[in-house]
């Protein structure tokens, strides 16, 4: 069994792609829009909708994250309850996706030493969605 994360962004996912391509290295294995779903008598598509991604998947390490725009409402999502974690295996490359990852998003604990690594920090980034990057300990 694989628990994977599925997040919506409110019409804003193409963007999301190519953010978390560039701060973690993401590689795009899927992307569907709406408009590339069958027409049946109990779903149109929305036009407004046609461009929109239905379905995303990114391979993120060894990781699968999902990801749609969702029906693309007000562009309030909340993402709350949770955060992604990333494990990196040493400082500099924690720092470098903490970094990537937090541009213009907001800084909620920096990263730097804790009592159980050499570099744990927390983040929310732009689109909303709260991060976790843990330096794994040597042999981990």
């Amino acid at each position: 069994m694989e628990i994977q994360p599925y997040l919506f962004f409110d019409g804003r996912c193409e963007e999301a792609i190519a953010f978390y391509r560039d701060a973690l290295g993401a590689q795009e294995l899927m992307k569907v829009r709406f408009k590339d779903a069958p027409a049946s008598q109990d779903y149109q598509t929305a036009p407004e909708l046609a461009d929109k991604i239905m379905h995303a998947t990114l391979v993120v390490g060894s990781a699968h994250l999902l990801m749609s725009d969702g029906q693309a409402g007000d562009g309030e999502l909340k993402h709350s309850g949770f955060s992604l974690s990333v494990s990196a295996s040493d400082v500099a490359s924690g720092e470098k996706y903490f970094n990537a990852l937090a541009k213009d998003g907001q800084v909620t604990m920096p990263f730097q030493k804790t009592f159980w690594t050499d570099g744990f920090g927390m983040l929310v980034d732009k689109f909303g969605v709260p991060w976790m990057v843990n330096v794994q300990h040597e042999g981990a």
